[in-house]
């Protein structure tokens, strides 16, 4: 087998960034390559292929002919369908490339279907679905989940975004049009703070592994606990002082953020594009169409806003080590002295 491979260009590492990860333009870069919608449309076999090259280039041997275009491809391939903690093929529905034919298909009918509380019930239970997959999908892969903290987050989710949808969907109908057409990302946004918590709850209560700058595991950020009064803030009729874990909770806010980001400029500029052409004549002519021109344009404005939203943070997270839980921090300082500044970890997207 060795006697049919070529070695790697002297210098060639598959894994580092074609981009520099810690500028927004970088990332964005990154970011708009593996999220390339039309990568949803590559045949499985032709994705394991590119998963074999990426690890044969990594273990320094690559097919006699590879040229750089078809290492980068491959890699390319392997970022948009892959998971990057575990390896393992992520199911269509949940990768990031998922989300332009996906997304734009679900907020288009959310923002057309929004007058009548049945089809508002529908159209959020569909999107809660969808984002349940995602968040699933793209959650810390150390961090298993079970199928009953599955269900709570969803059903959790779900129930946040009805809640809102409806409730502000009642309280808008003597309100002027425009802002009924906005209870959608209002709901959007309620339902993201949920979801994604709930989702990878297991992060927040069992901790995440945390490296160095060279990927070394330091050890586990978790949930602390200190006995006795005045440190943190203590629950009623306990001794026990409890500090949330915080390289999950950083990880999961900056998600939360990019999520709702993600969302915002096609659900809130796009009702007031509709609210104005529907004005005109000839789009009171072909209400009929008004649905398929919300979908398209909803794809025009994720396009764009996936990989930016997703390139606001670095996906390799990093936490000062400082602000770590004082039992890791001990930990770190003991085995490494001053050599560590900071951890990193993966955050999810």
């Amino acid at each position: 087998t060795h006697a049919k491979m070529a070695t790697v260009p002297l210098g060639f590492n598959i894994d580092s960034p074609r981009w520099d990860q810690s500028t927004f333009v970088g990332r964005l870069k990154h970011f708009l390559n593996i999220t390339d919608p039309r990568t949803v449309l590559v045949p499985e076999d032709e994705l394991d292929q590119a998963k074999a090259l990426v690890e044969g280039c990594r273990a320094g041997l690559v097919p006699p002919g590879s040229s750089l275009e078809q290492l980068l491809y491959a890699k390319k391939l392997y970022d948009s369908a892959f998971h990057p903690d575990s390896g393992e093929k992520m199911n269509l529905i949940g990768r990031m490339s998922f989300q332009v034919p996906g997304g734009m298909a679900i907020t288009g009918c959310m923002l057309q279907f929004y007058r009548t509380v049945p089809a508002v019930v529908f159209w959020q239970w569909v999107n809660q679905s969808f984002n349940a997959f995602v968040n699933y999908t793209n959650r810390n892969a150390a961090s298993p989940i079970s199928l009953r903290q599955i269900g709570v987050a969803y059903v959790t989710a779900t129930g946040a975004a009805l809640a809102t949808a409806v409730g502000l969907n009642l309280y808008t109908k003597r309100a002027p049009p425009l802002l009924a057409r906005w209870v959608p990302f209002a709901a959007v946004a309620a339902a993201n703070c949920v979801n994604i918590p709930m989702m990878r709850q297991q992060e927040i209560i069992n901790g995440i592994t945390v490296t160095d700058g060279d990927n070394n595991e330091l050890g586990r950020s978790r949930v602390s606990v200190r006995m006795g009064m005045g440190w943190g803030t203590a629950l009623p009729g306990l001794t026990g002082c409890f500090c949330l874990q915080r390289a999950a909770v950083k990880g999961i806010a900056q998600v939360v953020f990019s999520r709702i980001t993600m969302a915002a400029p096609g659900m809130i500029i796009l009702p007031i594009i509709m609210e104005r052409l529907e004005k005109f004549t000839f789009m009171q002519r072909i209400r009929v169409l008004h649905g398929p021109l919300q979908v398209l344009l909803c794809g025009g404005f994720l396009l764009f806003m996936v990989p930016a939203a997703c390139a606001l943070f670095p996906q390799r997270c990093s936490l000062a080590l400082a602000d770590l839980e004082p039992e890791l921090r001990d930990s770190i300082v003991a085995k490494h002295g001053d050599k560590v500044s900071y951890v990193y970890f993966n955050k999810g997207l």
